[in-house]
């Protein structure tokens, strides 16, 4: 289900109004009516959890910015909007970050996965933390090893650490985003911006006349007409059969050898670096964890598109992190499979507790 952009810079009860209505549409399709389910709850924003099935907004990421919602409970919010229709019997019994929910649907695959890992739209990660680090820890420990711990890796950088990194297209980037100053880190590299970087710095070359002979199309000067997916495509073993069909569409129809091999160019650059960047962090976590090996579960678009982004962190993570034995592993629809994974286990938990087994 796709949500329209009214919904998702509108009022916070009419998103909520709107998974209600994708939940009973489903629900429909499925044959569920009548039925009573337990639901897991994938909500890809910063939130202070207080409990398993308890979220609290921290602020929107992305392409939302729904209002009345930052410091409300979504897990409520979405209750209140399916007993709103009255015709679902939903118990949400969790919610889940969704690099939580691919670091799960990591697991139930591979019991080495240690590190969710989320490289769509935007970027994320979440580790397996050693409960004794956990200073905040205010429950009981014992027999509690490890915790999850959501990095919220996408706003590092907000507080200007970053800056020595940032170029003059990075900076355009921010400055015409959504939410400006915010998420520094995501925006360096992910689904929704190295489209965006890359046209940037494809029209910096035109002015200086390095590029279509100095001539800068009405469409190449227009904010995302220049996707990610095109630079997954350019980087492609066919990049160059497929660079003049994506070119004509950004108002180039005759473009020489030269042109092709400069655009083709800068989104391997861009590609690179976006891949580095994310492997510093990885590489990180691997030094910190310490474990004798570890599966690394990645859901998202981009990493699952883009044709050199596997091999380019592999010998990235190779390099950062030696003698740290690792593998990289998709995770498809691990954010929503995973929160699925939690639902139903917490369903079976509860359920053997009332019926008295512990």
């Amino acid at each position: 289900y796709s949500v329209p952009e009214p919904i998702r810079l509108g009022p916070g009860e009419k998103l909520f109004d709107f998974l209600a209505d994708c939940i009973h549409d489903f629900m429909e399709t499925n044959n569920l009516m009548g039925k009573q389910l337990p639901l897991g709850f994938c909500f890809s924003f910063p939130m202070v959890q207080k409990a398993l099935n308890v979220g609290i907004l921290v602020t929107w990421t992305k392409s939302f910015n729904c209002s009345g919602v930052v410091g409300e409970d979504a897990v409520q919010m979405l209750k209140d909007a399916i007993d709103r229709r009255g015709d679902m019997d939903i118990d949400i019994v969790a919610v889940v970050n969704d690099t939580t929910g691919t670091l799960v649907k990591g697991a139930f695959l591979d019991h080495e996965c240690a590190i969710g890992l989320i490289l769509g739209t935007g970027s994320n990660a979440c580790y397996l933390e050693k409960i004794e680090n956990i200073e905040k820890w205010e429950g009981d420990k014992t027999g509690i090893r490890e915790v999850v711990i959501d990095v919220e890796w996408g706003a590092f950088g907000d507080n200007g650490v970053l800056n020595f990194i940032k170029t003059e297209f990075d900076r355009a980037v921010d400055e015409n985003s959504l939410l400006v100053n915010s998420f520094t880190f995501e925006k360096l590299f992910s689904g929704k911006f190295l489209g965006e970087l890359v046209r940037h710095v494809l029209v910096k070359l035109i002015r200086e006349r390095v590029l279509f002979d100095g001539r800068a199309s009405e469409t190449i000067l227009t904010k995302g007409s220049f996707t990610t997916a095109d630079v997954s495509h350019l980087e492609g073993d066919d990049g160059e059969g497929r660079a003049p069909e994506i070119l004509a569409r950004l108002g180039y129809i005759r473009v020489t050898a030269d042109d092709i091999a400069i655009v083709r160019y800068v989104c391997g650059v861009a590609s690179a670096r976006a891949a580095l960047l994310v492997s510093i962090c990885l590489a990180e976590l691997l030094n910190r964890m310490q474990k004798p090996t570890v599966t690394i579960a990645i859901d998202g678009s981009l990493y699952k598109h883009h044709p050199r982004f596997h091999r380019l962190m592999t010998d990235f993570i190779t390099v950062l992190a030696p003698n740290r034995p690792f593998k990289l592993m998709l995770a498809e629809d691990g954010s929503g499979k995973g929160a699925g994974l939690v639902a139903s286990v917490a369903d079976r938990l509860r359920r053997a507790k009332l019926n008295g087994f512990h």
